[in-house]
């Protein structure tokens, strides 16, 4: 029998034809940035769980962290920390920042898109690697000739507004201790050596945001800006120089920044 094409038969064409120009839209670069984004608070939270484990091994204390310095030695890095607790290296990777650096010539330092590896120095090359830094403040340290930052470490997470307390985040390198006064980098993907220590975390890598463990366990984006008035340390000043309560404006910011959103 033959059918005919009727303009109801077109039209409802037409729509599935959009249906599903729009789905490939959905899953195109933007959609699997958006994913990325999504497992990489994932592969946080995963981390979370692993520091859970550790402080609870540990009275509720967080690792030391390394020093060397002669009268106080320790290795205890995050990752070293809790790599008893995880099964997977690739746990400590973002999805947008998950080929190493020294692979593609980049050197052992990360980028935005880059991940850090440890050449040698943290233990057999290849095996540390990851593209998240850890707050340096919430380090356990005990090193007497460190006294003068006694007051500003958190060393546990059981303190009030953990959940403004960066933990674990996306970043340029393994740690940072940033403080209220750090300026920011001065373009983007700019080496964060030639930065503060807020460089190593103020980098582009979810479109204006990153991905924060926070101390209460909790995981979610931050913006780039938003960065400067997070309670970093217990001494830290979250209405400091780069907020917009210390009277900050977006024509302050480098120009990469001014258009993120302000805080």
């Amino acid at each position: 029998m033959k059918t005919t094409f009727t303009k109801k038969d077109l039209v409802v064409t037409l729509a599935c034809l959009a249906f599903l120009l729009l789905t490939a839209a959905a899953v195109g670069p933007r959609g699997r940035r958006h994913t990325k984004q999504i497992l990489c608070l994932s592969n946080l939270q995963k981390l979370g769980t692993c520091f859970q484990t550790f402080l609870k091994d540990n009275n509720g204390y967080f690792q030391e962290g390394y020093w060397g310095l002669p009268d106080c030695v320790s290795t205890n890095w995050w990752f070293h920390a809790l790599n008893p607790y995880y099964q997977n290296q690739n746990l400590c990777l973002c999805p947008m920042a998950a080929i190493l650096g020294n692979d593609v010539g980049k050197g052992e330092i990360g980028m935005t898109f880059f991940a850090w590896s440890a050449q040698g120095w943290l233990g057999p090359p290849g095996s540390v690697y990851g593209s998240y830094g850890l707050n340096g403040w919430v380090e356990n340290n005990q090193c007497p000739t460190e006294s003068e930052y006694t007051g500003r470490r958190w060393r546990t997470p059981n303190v009030a507004g953990a959940a403004d307390i960066p933990l674990l985040l996306d970043a340029a390198w393994i740690d940072g201790w940033p403080s209220h006064t750090d300026d920011p980098p001065q373009y983007d993907d700019q080496d964060f050596r030639m930065t503060s220590q807020m460089g190593r975390f103020c980098i582009n890598r979810h479109e204006g945001f990153i991905n924060s463990l926070f101390l209460d366990f909790s995981a979610r984006k931050v913006g780039l800006k938003e960065l400067w008035t997070l309670k970093w340390h217990r001494r830290y000043d979250t209405c400091g120089p780069y907020t917009q309560c210390g009277g900050i404006t977006p024509q302050d910011w480098p120009d990469w920044m001014q258009n993120f959103p302000d805080y």
